[in-house]
Order: structure tokens, then sequence, then C-alpha cells
């Protein structure tokens, strides 16, 4: 589908966001693992939780979903069975690796397949340290899908120091240590989502400014009984919009407030933006809050790799809002990026060229020259079937003085089914 996106005149209203993706796939997974009942209302309409809950279906766990709620009758860590026949993960990564740890430490035998944009991301690193906890895996290629999982020894508790800060291998390496007899530790130098410790209450020390994270058999996995916060990261889209428009004013109710998820929004602030946060509270184990952002005057900014993994997913449209900052904007530290649904700092870099932006593509970053009177030029976007890519072509979109198309615009239904119907109600 190609979309075509007209200039706005006005971004006004209230959107009510998607619920996360990232606490969705977990929900399900951590709901499988305990012994019981669990109710998780506010699930993600996404296309990749719904991998999810087929993959844990496919392990034997009954699973029932009504209208935006899910029941999950749990099995506990003994009664996953090896499924009859491949596990689609469809284009989800994060179903994927953690999936892989789960089920390593479980020891079910178990192939996971993807679709052609899943099947060229790197497992690699998921790979060397379920390996080391005694698993046998066949990778194509010995990095990507299908992965083949066998254990036929014990499981061996690892001591992990995390190569990269990466959410994805902390819980895939921290999900295969609840089935072990000795703790396993994954150490963390730089903070990551820790929706993982959060929603299984997994014991966490802190030891020279590092995270030391342990699972075992000891560990209790809690029942999965909350309503689900929505999305930063869908917020992050909106916020970017209503901070660059000249006439917006946005409310997002009920977001996820999670520290380690809303960097952006931090970024954003340091910009300048007009962001007034209200009705804080808790969702679970997950802080919420309403959010509302109006038309603001930007300042550049210098994203480091210190802070990259706290807003790895909303730098895309981070880009966005720096090309009408008045002044030189940084991102480095960001090649991670380059190995998610596609190569999002080339494909950015691509969009932001085509929109006759001044910007200068680093091996792990950008340099962008930013103007508040920027307009970009109409063109033909490619998504690359990226959702990211798509929405953000969106917001740019916007902003010009006639309209761009977007190539393959169906994508932002991984993450944000209602993603083009509430770009129409703020624009009407």
């Amino acid at each position: 589908m190609k979309k075509e996106v007209s200039p706005a005149p006005i971004l006004k209203g209230t959107i009510k966001l998607p619920a996360d993706k990232s606490i969705s796939h977990r929900s399900v997974m951590f709901a499988s693992l305990h012994k019981g009942q669990s109710s998780i209302h506010n699930f993600s309409s996404a296309a990749d939780p719904h991998s999810t809950i087929e993959c844990m279906q496919g392990l034997g766990v009954t699973v029932r979903k009504t209208g935006n709620t899910v029941e999950v009758e749990g099995v506990g860590r003994d009664g996953l069975q090896s499924p009859k026949e491949d596990l689609n993960c469809g284009n989800s990564g994060t179903t994927m690796r953690l999936l892989s740890g789960i089920i390593a430490g479980s020891g079910v035998s178990a192939r996971l397949v993807g679709d052609e944009s899943l099947s060229a991301r790197t497992m690699k690193r998921i790979i060397d340290p379920l390996t080391q906890m005694g698993a046998e895996i066949t990778a194509r290629a010995n990095d990507f899908a299908p992965l083949q999982i066998n254990r036929t020894g014990p499981l061996k508790p690892l001591h992990f120091p995390l190569p990269i800060p990466s959410a994805q291998l902390k819980s895939c390496v921290l999900l295969a240590g609840l089935f072990g007899d000795k703790a396993t530790e994954v150490i963390e130098t730089l903070p990551s989502r820790d929706h993982t410790e959060r929603l299984l209450d997994l014991p966490i020390t802190e030891k020279n400014g590092q995270r030391h994270i342990y699972s075992s058999q000891a560990d209790d996995i809690p029942a999965q009984d909350y309503r689900i916060p929505n999305d930063f990261s869908a917020a992050a889209f909106w916020l970017v919009a209503g901070a660059v428009h000249s006439n917006a004013e946005i409310t997002l109710p009920n977001v996820g407030m999670n520290p380690t998820r809303f960097g952006a929004l931090d970024i954003l602030i340091q910009m300048g933006a007009d962001i007034t946060v209200r009705n804080e509270h808790n969702e679970g184990a997950e802080p919420v809050a309403d959010v509302t952002v109006c038309s603001s005057d930007l300042k550049p900014i210098k994203i480091t790799e210190e802070i990259v993994p706290n807003c790895i997913d909303e730098i895309p449209i981070l880009m966005i809002a720096m090309l009408f900052a008045d002044g030189v904007s940084h991102v480095s530290g960001a090649e991670e990026l380059r190995h998610k649904e596609t190569d999002r700092l080339k494909a950015m870099g691509e969009m932001l060229s085509k929109a006759g932006a001044d910007v200068t593509e680093h091996k792990d970053g950008f340099e962008i020259r930013g103007d508040s009177d920027f307009r970009p030029e109409p063109a033909s976007y490619d998504s690359f079937h990226d959702h990211r890519i798509a929405m953000s072509a969106a917001v740019l979109s916007m902003m010009g003085d006639q309209p761009s198309q977007i190539k393959d615009a169906e994508c932002t239904a991984i993450s944000y089914p209602s993603f083009w119907d509430d770009l129409s109600l703020l624009t009407n």
C-alpha cells in the first residue's frame, strides 16, 4: 500500500495509543511459565505480540484472547511441550530471542522460523551464551534463523557481562537461567529496558555502577495480572509531531513511563519541547502517566552511546525533531540501528536526503543541521517494510508544503495498527 500524506494545518486531539509491545510479549511468556491463571488486560493488537501468543500455544500453553484481554493457563516451568510444527515468530525479534532462552532453558526441542526480514537479522549474540549454557543450536550460517534448539545435557549457570546494552539479549539469558539449579548472573553496565526484571521480580544488586541480575529455579514466577500501559515508543511519534508543528496540542493518556524507556522524553524536553506530564501512577510493576505536547521551539541535541539504549527505537523519529531544531545535532553510538528490521541509519539517511535535509551519515550515527523553518521537499519515501521508518516518514511529510508518498505503508500495523486513523483524527 502506498500512502499519501498531505501537509497538516493542525494537529490537535487526544490519542488512545496501542498497548506496549515489549510488555505484551513478556506478559504472555511469563504467564505461561507461571503455574496457574493470569488475566492480562489492554493487550497489544499489533502483529508481533500475536506471534508470541501463537508460539506459546505451539508449546502447549492454553491462551485465549477476547477483545484486548488475554487469559493464560500457565503450565509452569516443567509443563512446556516440544511443538509438533515450527514456531513462527513472524517479524518479531523479541519473540525469537526471548523464546530461544525459554526453549534452551526448559530443555524442549523446537525450530524457530521467521519472515524474510527476521531471517536476515543476526541471532549470533543469543546463540553464543545459550550454547555456553548447554543448548545445541543449529542456525543458518551459524547466525540466522531458522534456529533449531535442543538440549541433551544439564543447564549450566552463566556469569554473563552484557557485551552490548540489549534488553533482548539480557532477557534471553535470564529466561534460560530460570530453569537452572544454580543462579545465572547477567551484569549490565549501561542500562537497557528492565521490563523482564520488573515483571519477574528478579533479584538485583548494584556494584560499582553495574547492575547484577540473577535468575534460577529458586525464583517464583508471579501471575501476570495487570493492565498493560500504552506504548511509549508509539507516543514518541506524536510527541515529535506536536513539538515540531506550529499549531499542535496532543494529549496521550496512560503512557508507559518506565525510566529505562523514556529517554526520548528527556531528550525532547532538553531540546525545549513543551511537554506536560500529569496523573502519574502505577499499573502493576510499571509507572504510567498522561502526557501532553504543544508546539515548541527546539534546540539541537547530542545523543551519545550512554543514552542510546534508553531511546534506541525512538532515534528515527528523534532525527525528524532534529531537522526542525535551530543548529547542529549529533547521534553517535547507535550502530545497533543497522541490525533492526532494516538498516535504520541507512533508511533514515535516504529519507532525509530525499527531503532535502542537510545531513551527514556516519558508521554509528548522524550529523544533522536543523532549521526551524525547514520544509521537506515532496518525495516518495521507502518504508523498507519497517514500521518505525514508515511512521517517521509520515511525521516528516506532514511538515511539507506539498503531499508526499510512503511505500508499503501498511507495515505500521506491526506495532501500531491504528496509526493512520489516529493521524487522520489529529488533522481533522
